[in-house]
C-alpha cells in the first residue's frame, strides 16, 4: 500500500531549492566534494570519448546524465537526511550509504541504466537516420551542422523530443522513489507508484521542478562540468526535501 501523498503549493519547488542551498551551507565540505567527484568522473568519461574518437556520443551522454542522475545523488539524500535527524555527516557516509532497501534500490538503478542504454541506442539510430553515411562532424563544427543544415535541424528537433519524452518518464518514476527506497523499507512497485501519484497530484509544481532540474543540470554541463560542483549537490539536496514534502509518513 502506498503511503499518503501530499499536495504542495505551486511555488514549493523554489522552497526545495532554498532548503537544498541551506544543506550545502551546513555541510559544504561533503556537498562540494561530492559534486567535485562526479565532475571529475564526467571529465574522465569525456576524455575517454575523445580518446576513442567517438565524439558524436558526447551530446547523447550529456543528455543521458539526467536519466541516471537520481541514482547518482543517493549520497546527497543521505546527507540531507542526517542533517535533518542530527546524525553525524561525512564524505564516507555519503559515498557508502546504508540504504533501507538496498536490493530494490539497486534494481531501480538497473532500470535507469537500461533506459540510458536505450537512449544511447536511439541516439545512434537517429544519427544514422538523419545523417546517413555522413560522419558526425568534429565537435567544433557540430553546432553549425545542427543549426544551419536541414538534416541537423531535423535531428535536433526529433532527438530533443525523444529525449524529453524519455526524461519525463524517468522523472515521473524516480522523483521520489529513489530517496524513498533509500529512506524506507518498501517494495519496488510501491516506490514507483508513489512517485507516479506524487507527480499526478502535483502536476504543476512537478513541471516547475522538472524544469528547474533540467535548467540547473544543463547549466552545470555547459560550463565544462565545473558548474556541476554546485548544481549537482543543490539539486540532490533539494530532491530530498521534495520527497519529504510530498510523501507522508
Amino acid at each position: 500500500m502506498c503511503p499518503p501523498v501530499n499536495r504542495v503549493p505551486l511555488d514549493r519547488p523554489w522552497a526545495w531549492l532554498a532548503a537544498g542551498w541551506e544543506d550545502i551551507k551546513r555541510a559544504p565540505g561533503v556537498s562540494l566534494s561530492y559534486g567535485a567527484i562526479f565532475t571529475a568522473i564526467s571529465f574522465a568519461i569525456t576524455a575517454g570519448v575523445f580518446f576513442v574518437e567517438l565524439e558524436y556520443l558526447l551530446f547523447p551522454l550529456m543528455a543521458g546524465f539526467m536519466l541516471v542522475g537520481p541514482m547518482l545523488a543517493v549520497g546527497l539524500y543521505e546527507t540531507s537526511r542526517r542533517l535533518e535527524t542530527g546524525e553525524p555527516i561525512s564524505l564516507m557516509s555519503a559515498l557508502f550509504v546504508a540504504t533501507r532497501s538496498p536490493m530494490r534500490l539497486a534494481f531501480l538503478g538497473i532500470v535507469l541504466m537500461a533506459l540510458l542504454l536505450i537512449w544511447m541506442r536511439a541516439a545512434m539510430l537517429l544519427l544514422a537516420l538523419f545523417l546517413g553515411s555522413t560522419e558526425f562532424p568534429p565537435l567544433a563544427e557540430a553546432i553549425p551542422t545542427l543549426l544551419l543544415t536541414s538534416q541537423g535541424v531535423a535531428l535536433l528537433v526529433v532527438g530533443t523530443g525523444a529525449g524529453a519524452i524519455l526524461a519525463a518518464a524517468v522523472f515521473a518514476i524516480s522523483v521520489v522513489s529513489v530517496p524513498m527506497l533509500m529512506d524506507r523499507n518498501v517494495d519496488f512497485m510501491t516506490a514507483i507508484m508513489t512517485s507516479l501519484i506524487a507527480v499526478w497530484r502535483n502536476i504543476k509544481p512537478m513541471l516547475i521542478w522538472a524544469w528547474l532540474i533540467a535548467f540547473l543540470t544543463a547549466g552545470g554541463l555547459v560550463t565544462l562540468y565545473l558548474g556541476l560542483i554546485i548544481t549537482f549537490p543543490l539539486v540532490g539536496h533539494a530532491t530530498w526535501h521534495a520527497y519529504r514534502d510530498t510523501v507522508g509518513r
